[in-house]
């Protein structure tokens, strides 16, 4: 019997093993994760969008597993009943700038393979959403909102009534090569396996360097912080409202999603987090901290973005200049309506010049694999990841 080891409880690794006990069910797995329970950090900390593929470049990963993600996820999603809604959004221009940019996003997101994409006018943007701001828009049929900790429930169901192993409170702090396979030492225990695959988010990196490979990026934590309407303001948005990406900025910038459980919520920000975990603002990890400190990278990527940087950080510093840039999208939104929500920690890896990895990013080394980058839409593209981890994987190990 073939045994793999994963190393990340959240969505891609959850995926990874349910894909692999799928295609291989006579394979054991054992899925180690360090939190006392799965999708404790992206996968449980996002906005539950279903993201389509719009805005990436044609013939990326990105690109390709988003569109093959999002009909996976909804099909996986009808079979086991778990609450999604494809509502569709739409996407913004609030200048003529931004309008001109509208139809190669539109050029962008047909050659990706997404259907019914289409430019509309103010008229019908107001009879969609009456309160949007903006002189143009793309609607964008496909998209939708999840309940992605549902989505990972379900997966671990699977994986344990197929006889898979997840391990919760186990945290990997050593790797050994073996002549075959390797040794995994965790706080709890030692594993040994044919095979290892590391889906660790935001410390992918590290167990990377701890397999003896030394991966050229750095994951940086960047935190996206979120408002949420108050309910008596809810009505101001119906669906999902994006704005227009700048591509001079590597962020996509606030919008406006609706949650499948209800509430509206508005954001996110980035800001440098001062941890890895850094779901606040005073959350310092000191030995984190001087990881991003002491990388160039970072410094770099300040130096060739600092409006943009100065920008996120007056959001985060003022609820006035958040809202300001959401009444971009909403006109009538006041800070009035806003309270303050959750936020997340997004892994962002960073090449030394400062410049991010825009897509998914994986490393091979003997007997084992890392995914040292998986960015939105890792979420929505989950299962597809993990179909391309599986045909990575040997078949005879």
């Amino acid at each position: 019997m073939k045994t793999i080891a994963i190393i990340g409880g959240g969505i891609v690794g959850l995926a990874t093993a349910y894909k692999i006990l799928s295609a291989h069910p006579d394979w054991k797995i054992h899925l180690l994760e360090k939190e006392a329970d799965i999708a404790r950090h992206q996968s449980g900390n996002n906005s539950g969008v279903l993201h389509c593929g719009l805005y990436y470049r044609p013939g990326s990963f990105k690109a390709n597993l988003a569109v093959s993600g999002i009909r996976q996820m909804v099909d996986f999603c009808e079979k086991n009943s778990v609450p999604f809604e494809i509502c569709g959004k739409l996407v913004v221009a609030t200048s003529e700038l931004e309008k001109q940019r509208l139809e190669s996003l539109r050029q962008r997101g047909t050659a990706n393979g997404l259907r019914g994409i289409r430019y509309i006018e103010l008229d019908e943007m107001k009879h969609r959403e009456p309160q949007v701001g903006g002189i143009a828009a793309l609607e964008v049929p496909e998209e939708g909102i999840v309940d992605y900790p549902a989505v990972c429930r379900i997966l671990a169901e699977h994986i344990a009534s197929h006889g898979g192993s997840i391990h919760c409170g186990t945290e990997v702090f050593g790797l050994t090569q073996l002549y075959k396979g390797w040794r995994i030492h965790t706080n709890r225990d030692e594993y040994h396996t044919d095979y290892v695959v590391n889906c660790a988010g935001l410390f992918s990196d590290r167990i990377c360097q701890l397999s003896g490979l030394k991966p050229k990026v750095k994951i940086v934590p960047f935190r996206g912080e979120y408002y949420q309407l108050k309910k008596e303001s809810q009505q101001l948005v119906n669906h999902l409202i994006y704005p227009v990406p700048d591509p001079a900025f590597p962020f996509l910038g606030v919008h406006f999603s609706r949650l499948i459980h209800g509430g509206i919520e508005a954001g996110p920000n980035a800001v440098p987090a001062f941890a890895r975990e850094g779901y606040t603002t005073w959350t310092i990890d000191p030995g984190d901290l001087a990881d991003t400190a002491l990388f160039p990278g970072m410094w770099r990527f300040a130096r060739r973005y600092p409006a943009m940087c100065a920008r996120e950080l007056r959001q985060s510093i003022s609820k006035k200049r958040f809202c300001a840039e959401l009444q971009k999208l909403v006109p009538a939104i006041t800070p009035a309506d806003l309270e303050k929500g959750g936020a997340g920690v997004r892994a962002q890896a960073m090449n030394p010049d400062g410049s991010l990895v825009e897509d998914f990013s994986f490393v091979r080394g003997k007997g084992i694999l890392h995914v040292v980058n998986a960015p939105s839409p890792a979420a929505t593209a989950s299962l597809a990841i993990a179909d391309e981890i599986v045909s990575r994987i040997p078949a005879e190990l």
